[in-house]
């Protein structure tokens, strides 16, 4: 957040400053078109990539991916923190930072800190139950049966959600406000085409989940029985984005402030188990694979990440799809590796059998990320066969794409090169064809402007024509960074949850101009540059670069129109596909099998007749 620099401040400081005057007086710009183009000053280019627009307000490299409004350019280029810059600018502008003043968007925040509050109210209601309630007693035996000590249960704030209906419901509901505001938390659930509410978790263990600054945001809860499904976590809400947070994480940090590893393992459980036995650096992800925003966060405070998975087939599954999303987050001086437990064992069980001393020496054993990634595609290829050595070039390559530039980056293409027998160069000179053909097939996209070279964090820099907006999502996002106003042809909740790459970025987008509908380019990128997160900023950053063909309101309005219904049909279509693979799993509830009809029905009436 900003702090306590008012957002109305920020943006007037915003509209008094040119930032094509501002950047001018530090670097040479030279007019190119409607924009300005500069020898980028935050990393060594020989051909222009900064790229400065007096239209929006903002500048961006195409080279290395720096971006911002004039505050996010006096961070970097002065090193600055954001307090700092602000202070810096409003110097020059004759003006004097508020220094009393409430928090940006006081209605936001005041029912985030409404839903905390409620949070917190029913996270000592099920706290109270597991210690007084009469049917207590199954969730302690559970806990005991699971060798968990009243010390742990109550560090890591464990409770127990009695059977019924309503229980929450009448313990928390005082006020008109309370109901919807627990419907928001996702702690009381609507029944469809009425008023009533019942509980969401019902006879369960329930596991709080905390924020980094320790605030309950959600919660777990396991079945004491056979019950399905076995875990339920809290839907998202305005405070809780599950592909963001981890499972333990504040308890880590609240035990050790020098962390240099951290664990991901699956379950509640397998971190209370691993803390109890002394190893509290342990997290797990919430029902979701780790992504990229859990390692950002992750390697923001720790070098190391192991990723814990058990060693049969679908473990191994899990490892390949942590693997992708990690390849990107390689920087230099990061360290990610794979542990694969013995058949039969999960993180539980094994420290246990074992002890910290056996767990530690399975960590030990881990394999580091080339290693694995390198193991993976032997499997798949026969590299005594020069067509399995070409194979194993292409994919690899594929696979590599997103590494980001530096020492692994090049290390690991030494070692491709020596299982292959190519030549770095060669492989690089493959790599770019692949990556320019890729570009060339992609069709029905926004592309950029001439004069504007660009080229994304840790890629080879494309030409001109190949850069474009790509995804349905990147599509609607750079429509609403071009012309903000168009958020009035989104309906609340109409896109639901966007459990797809940058979907959770376009609906925080969308949510923010609903809440400030006068914003500007700059002031959304204002807004990036004040959260805690940087690949969100990343990207902010680099739509808003991109020059769309048309800047007629209308025809950007149909055209949004068209990407919102691709974005719906998506979400059906996922949503459809989830549903059938669990029908064939196991038993659907009441309510998912009327979704499930609905979207059968839906899927029937959009096929050609």
């Amino acid at each position: 957040m900003t702090g306590l620099i008012p957002q109305n401040f920020i943006d007037d400081l915003l509209d008094r400053t040119d930032i094509v005057e501002l950047i001018d007086g530090r670097i040479s710009l030279r007019k190119t078109g409607r924009n300005y183009s500069a020898i980028c000053p935050f990393h060594k280019e020989k051909t222009p990539s900064f790229s400065v627009s007096p239209d929006k307000q903002f500048y961006y490299c195409f080279g290395c991916g720096a971006g911002g409004n004039a505050i996010g350019f006096v961070m970097e280029f002065e090193h600055l923190d954001f307090r700092s810059a602000v202070e810096e600018l409003a110097r020059k502008s004759g003006l004097e930072v508020p220094q009393d003043s409430q928090p940006a968007n006081p209605m936001l925040q005041q029912k985030q800190k409404s839903l905390y509050e409620h949070l917190d109210r029913a996270r000592q209601y099920y706290q109270q139950q597991l210690r007084e309630h009469p049917q207590r007693q199954s969730a302690v035996a559970y806990l005991k049966k699971r060798g968990l000590t009243g010390e742990m249960a109550k560090a890591f704030g464990i409770g127990f959600a009695p059977p019924g209906w309503n229980n929450l419901q009448k313990a928390l509901v005082n006020s008109d406000t309370d109901q919807p505001q627990l419907i928001d938390a996702g702690l009381l659930i609507a029944k469809d085409g009425s008023e009533e509410t019942y509980d969401r978790f019902r006879d369960r263990i329930i596991f709080p989940i905390r924020d980094s600054r320790g605030r309950t945001i959600a919660f777990g809860g396991r079945v004491l029985g056979n019950e399905k499904p076995k875990y339920l976590n809290s839907p998202e809400t305005p405070v809780f984005h599950k592909s963001k947070e981890l499972y333990g994480l504040y308890e880590a940090r609240q035990a050790s402030n020098r962390i240099t590893r951290i664990i991901i393992v699956e379950g509640y459980m397998d971190v209370i188990s691993l803390s109890q036995f002394g190893i509290h650096n342990a997290v797990a992800t919430l029902g979701t694979a780790t992504s990229k925003e859990h390692l950002i966060k992750l390697f923001r405070m720790v070098s190391e990440v192991v990723f814990c998975f058990d060693g049969d087939a679908a473990g191994r599954q899990a490892a390949e799809r942590a693997l992708e999303n990690a390849v990107p987050c390689m920087e230099d001086g990061r360290q990610i590796r794979f542990m694969f437990l013995p058949e039969g064992e999960d993180p539980d069980s094994l420290v246990r059998n074992e002890g910290k001393q056996g767990f530690d020496e399975k960590i030990n054993e881990a394999k580091s990320l080339p290693d694995f990634f390198f193991d993976r595609l032997l499997e798949q290829t026969d590299t005594t066969s020069l067509d399995g050595k070409a194979r194993l070039s292409k994919l690899a390559l594929k696979k590599m794409q997103p590494l980001p530039n530096g020492l692994l980056r090049q290390l690991m293409l030494e070692q491709l090169a020596s299982l292959t027998s190519l030549s770095v160069s060669q492989l690089q000179n493959f790599s770019a064809t692949q990556e320019s053909h890729k570009r060339e097939g992609n069709t029905g996209s926004y592309t950029q402007g001439a004069g504007q070279p660009s080229a994304r964090p840790g890629h080879r820099k494309p030409s001109i024509r190949q850069q474009r907006v790509q995804s349905p999502v990147e599509q609607a996002i750079a429509l609403l960074l071009h012309m903000p106003q168009l958020v009035k042809l989104i309906k609340d909740k109409q896109l639901g949850e966007l459990d797809i790459p940058n979907g959770r970025l376009l609906l925080d987008l969308v949510q923010l101009l609903k809440s400030s509908p006068t914003l500007t380019t700059g002031g959304i990128i204002g807004h990036w540059q004040g959260v805690d997160d940087r690949e969100g900023y990343q990207e902010i950053a680099r739509l808003s670069a991109i020059e769309l063909p048309i800047n007629n309101e209308q025809h950007l309005a149909e055209k949004l129109k068209g990407v919102l219904e691709l974005l719906i049909k998506q979400k059906q279509e996922q949503n459809l596909n989830q549903l059938l693979e669990k029908s064939a799993l196991s038993e659907l509830s009441t309510d998912e099998k009327r979704e499930l009809a609905q979207l059968l029905n839906q899927n029937l009436k959009q096929m050609p007749k």
